[in-house]
């Protein structure tokens, strides 16, 4: 077996190379895509497993595949690479990559990578399809390199999938980066959040409804399904539907079709639906409380979002990613947040999750009084020692009303407008995440600690998540 590496890097040439021939490997290394091209010109057979870097001078790594794929079509490529997000690992997938694998890796696990390469016989050709990049997901965690894989896998499929995480951590951004990597990416996406529907209009939001139907249908409606025609449906918190609700969403998923709320004509659709869930489903099945007909058809691939405390090397990253979102959607100056502070975030559990850290983001931008954000800029919840850890902390201080003032008197002086509003619902974003962990996650008990309903909470949170 002959393996080529192709990086622009002499040690990881020659450290990969080395590897390779103590596993009895034969290896040839070139330091560009030009190089290796003139080589594979003149060579009389091609290697069983081509290994590339991306980012090269000259001719980069998508462009050597390209050139490779038109002698080569059925050759194994691996690409290897530094930035490891999401555009990068669906780059591979589309480019019709064996694997995806971010730097640094383990030696061991590339040298079985390339050898399960070499056995394998079945290749896709390679497809190259413009896309719109909408959906952000940043993350370099060997946890989030995963859900980067799996989606850029799925990026030439229209199976369903079911994406799984706490709370917070980013399900619905992964069903629309599903969506715009597959071949449905320039057909609608739609979102619902089928606890945030009130039960008796559920069959109207999902089904649509005729003109007459009910009391107060003065017109025709298309419901989630006709909308989403052609593309892709997204269900978020698919364990709160109710159990009529699951069966007509088996039949739609088995055969296309469906009537609208007091039609007599059935509606075609085409649609993929992806479904989202913070719940042990099994254990609903278990418990008769989802269909467990209905599981199986929706939990055909399943994709687990790791909690942010799984991933807490991520958290410098997220930081300078939120922090300059929240400058733009508050028209401010970007804060920048100092390295003791970086390092108390990152010792923290962050029960709310990404969400939790986006909010946090946006508290700092508003709350730092300068430029640079301190320890003692974060928000108390997160600066105390052990605050994440109980659900009885005493206040440290009355710190905040002066950070308040502070904030009050920045923004009145530069003539920000809807100053209370902003405040108000930062405040009540941090109240939300803190009953959430309080409560361990308990929608119910975190909206009656807050004195709200259960629906008012559960609206407030889909409300959040649109922004």
């Amino acid at each position: 077996m002959e393996v080529w590496i192709v990086d622009d890097d002499e040690s990881i040439r020659w450290v990969f190379q080395q590897a390779l021939e103590d596993a009895d490997v034969t290896a040839r290394s070139f330091e560009g895509g030009v190089e290796a091209l003139d080589a594979l010109a003149e060579a009389p057979a091609p290697p069983n497993v081509l290994v590339t870097d991306v980012r090269m001078p000259g001719m980069d790594g998508h462009k050597l595949i390209d050139r490779v794929r038109e002698a080569h079509p059925t050759l194994p490529i691996i690409i290897m690479t530094a930035h490891s997000d999401l555009d990068s690992a669906v780059a591979a997938y589309q480019t019709g990559a064996f694997e995806y694998l971010p730097k640094p890796f383990d030696l061991d696990v590339a040298i079985e990578l390339v050898i399960r390469a070499a056995r394998s016989n079945e290749r896709e050709e390679n497809t190259i399809r413009p896309e719109k990049q909408h959906a952000i997901i940043v993350g370099e965690a060997p946890s989030m390199q995963e859900v980067f894989r799996a989606i850029g896998r799925l990026s030439r499929s229209n199976i369903s999938v079911m994406v799984t995480g706490e709370s917070g951590t980013g399900k619905e951004l992964v069903a629309q980066a599903l969506h715009e990597h597959s071949p449905r990416g320039g057909k609608p996406f739609i979102a619902v959040n089928t606890a945030a529907i009130p039960r008796d209009l559920m069959e109207s939001e999902f089904f649509g409804h005729e003109k007459g139907a009910f009391t107060g249908a003065t017109a025709q409606r298309r419901g989630r399904f006709e909308q989403a025609n052609g593309g892709t449906l997204f269900l978020d918190e698919i364990g709160d539907m109710p159990a009529d609700l699951q069966t007509r969403l088996l039949r739609v998923l088995s055969d296309g079709q469906f009537y609208r709320v007091g039609g007599h004509v059935p509606v075609q659709v085409d649609v993929r639906v992806i479904a989202a869930t913070n719940q042990e489903l099994e254990t609903a099945v278990s418990e008769g409380r989802f269909r467990e007909d209905l599981y199986h058809r929706l939990n055909v691939i399943r994709i687990r979002i790791p909690p942010l405390r799984e991933r807490l090397s991520d958290v410098p990253l997220l930081l300078t990613h939120f922090l300059a979102r929240a400058s733009v959607e508050l028209d401010v100056e970007a804060k920048r947040i100092l390295p003791d502070a970086v390092e108390i975030l990152q010792r923290f559990d962050w029960p709310g999750n990404v969400r939790q850290l986006e909010n946090v983001c946006r508290w700092m931008t508003v709350m730092a009084p300068g430029a640079d954000v301190h320890v003692e800029d974060l928000p108390p919840e997160v600066q105390r020692p052990g605050a994440n850890a109980t659900t009885h902390a005493e206040p440290a201080s009355d710190a905040w009303p002066d950070a308040a003032a502070r904030w009050t008197e920045a923004e009145l002086q530069r003539d920000a407008p809807a100053v209370v509003d902003r405040a108000v619902a930062l405040l009540e974003n941090a109240m939300i995440d803190v009953a959430l962990r309080v409560t361990n996650g308990h929608k119910q008990e975190a909206a009656k600690r807050l004195g709200w309903g259960r629906n008012t909470l559960t609206r407030k949170l889909a409300e959040r998540d649109k922004h």
